[in-house]
Parts: structure tokens; C-alpha cells; sequence
């Protein structure tokens, strides 16, 4: 399981509940499989038991990932999202979706609330956002035409040790590798989000299968609005380093300037409440990473090349 769904298992079972995961990984876990979301014939294998509760996190994440990757994104994405909706279709689980703020599209309210894309007419920025919305209108087709019970949660920027690094993951993960190895990254000015650490993002997750309203969606966000250059800034600050490593841009053409979510329904519905600042959830991020990555950081103090 990966980033969030690992601690996500491990904060349910906490909670006494029987948790079985699955991936494409190969993972030593009993209570596990191994299958693709995208094949059904796999995917039926791991519905041959039941559940009361489905956590559906599996998908092709990130912008620059789904044009350079398009077709595995929308198969996973979209034929995997219908797979899950046909099994729930037979088997009645509660479903939970993870959804993403990328929806939001080309919307630039101040205030990002969950009624915005049945409101206003949108028109998403790459292939990841379009995939997520059309996620969100298969569940609502499922919902309307079967009574499939889910619930959909659109997440934003949530960071934190557990991350492991390549070239399509967060904004966080990406900045602190790089700056740890000494490795060129992009900033894109005047663009604002809010950042989440794990430890405020998991609880919530896990306290959505104990207020379970079917056909309700969520804004998952934490209420920091910062630029990205303050976070880059927070980083490299941290580290001792200028900024000799950053190119500054003044465009990013895959993605909005400001994405600040209304997170009082979610707050109302399972006690989201964000509390670990940046200035807090940053150095940890950085200190797990030191741990994870030692022998490369070590060659890139060196001067030894490593790869982006």
C-alpha cells in the first residue's frame, strides 16, 4: 500500500478494525492482494470476501505524470473507478473516494467550496484533473442509476514522512529531495495552496467510515495559505542553502494560481481540524528523508551525480 493508504491501515486497524489492503506492489502483508484496479478478473478475486467499507485511493497521481503517461492514467483511473463501481454495484459495500482539488479546474473563487462544480461550468487544466472529475460523475451516474452508496473526498496537498520520491509526486516531496541532493527545481511565482501534514489528513480519513452519509462530498485540506515560494524558501531555509538552486517562472500552464478550500463541512463532519504548521510538519519531513535517503544525500555532498 502506498503513501496514504499504508498509515491510513494502520490508524483503522487502531481503531479495531480488520483491514485488508491491496496494490500492484509485492508486499509481504497476510491481509493482502495484489491486483490491478484496472482488471477486473484481478479485481474480482479480492471481492470474493466482503466488506463493510471500501477505501478507494488507487489512481495515476499527478499533472505532469498523466500527459507524459496519458494512457495508463486514464485506464487506471477511470476503467479502474468503473470497475470498483460494478463490484459495488453487486456486493453493497460503502464506498469512500479519493477524489482531488485539481476538480477545481479553471476556477478562481476565493474560496473553494463543494458545491462550485455542479454550479459553474469548468474546464480542468491537464489530463489527471479531467480523469478526477469524470471519477466524480461515474459515482454520481452509479449513485443515481443503482443507489451506490459513496462518499467523495477531494484532497489537497497533503505531505509528510511516507512519501517516497519520484519526478510526479507532491510539491513538498519534490522541493526537499531536490534541495537535499543539490538538485535543480522549478518555482512558479504568485501560485498559492494550502498544505496538510499526514498526521492532520489520516485521522479524518479514518473518521469518515464512522459518519458515513452516502452522496456527500468533502473538501480534505488543511487552512495554511501559502505561496509555494515560501514553501521552497521554508525548505532550503532549513537546510542552510540560497535559493542558487531554483529557476523562478512566472507560469505553470498545467495548473491554476490559487487553490484555497472551505473545509467547514468536512470540519463539522469528522473533527477536521489541521494543526501542524509548516514551520513544524516541513523539518519532520525533512528529517525522515535524511533517514530514507542517506546514501544518495551523501553522494550528491560528494559532488557524485544523481538522478532527478
Amino acid at each position: 500500500m502506498g503513501t496514504l493508504g499504508r498509515p491510513l491501515a494502520q490508524e483503522l486497524e487502531a481503531r479495531g478494525h480488520d483491514v485488508w489492503g491491496m496494490d500492484l506492489q509485492h508486499q509481504a502483508e497476510q491481509k493482502y492482494y495484489r491486483a490491478d484496479v484496472a482488471n477486473f478478473r484481478q479485481l474480482e478475486r479480492v471481492f470474493e470476501q466482503d466488506y463493510d467499507f471500501v477505501y478507494h485511493l488507487a489512481a495515476e497521481f499527478g499533472r505532469i505524470n498523466g500527459e507524459e503517461y496519458y494512457d495508463t492514467l486514464w485506464t487506471t483511473n477511470v476503467i479502474g473507478t468503473r470497475n470498483i463501481l460494478e463490484i459495488q454495484k453487486r456486493k453493497k459495500f460503502k464506498l469512500i473516494f479519493a477524489s482531488s482539488s485539481e476538480i477545481y479546474g479553471d476556477k478562481h473563487h476565493q474560496i473553494l467550496d463543494e458545491n462550485i462544480p455542479l454550479n459553474h461550468s469548468i474546464i480542468q487544466h491537464n489530463d489527471y484533473a479531467v480523469t478526477k472529475w469524470v471519477n466524480e460523475i461515474q459515482i454520481m451516474n452509479f449513485e443515481k442509476r443503482f443507489g451506490n452508496p459513496v462518499v467523495r473526498l477531494r484532497f489537497f496537498n497533503a505531505y509528510g514522512p511516507g512519501e517516497y520520491y519520484h519526478n510526479y509526486r507532491s510539491v513538498v516531496c519534490l522541493f526537499a529531495y531536490r534541495a537535499l541532493h543539490r538538485i535543480p527545481y522549478d518555482v512558479y511565482l504568485g501560485y498559492h495552496r494550502v498544505f496538510m501534514y499526514i498526521d492532520d489528513f489520516i485521522p479524518t480519513l479514518a473518521n469518515v467510515a464512522g459518519n458515513f452519509v452516502p452522496g456527500e462530498v468533502y473538501n480534505i485540506g488543511g487552512e495554511e495559505f501559502r505561496s509555494v515560494k515560501e514553501l521552497s524558501d521554508l525548505i532550503l531555509g532549513g537546510l542552510g542553502m540560497d535559493d542558487s538552486i531554483v529557476n523562478y517562472l512566472p507560469e505553470d500552464k498545467h495548473n491554476v494560481l490559487n487553490k484555497k478550500p472551505d473545509i467547514e463541512k468536512a470540519r463539522k463532519a469528522f473533527g477536521h481540524g489541521p494543526t501542524i504548521t509548516l514551520e513544524q510538519g516541513i523539518p519532520l519531513t525533512v528529517e525522515w528523508m535524511k533517514t530514507v535517503y542517506a546514501r544518495s544525500i551523501a553522494k550528491a555532498a560528494a559532488g557524485a551525480p544523481v538522478g532527478r
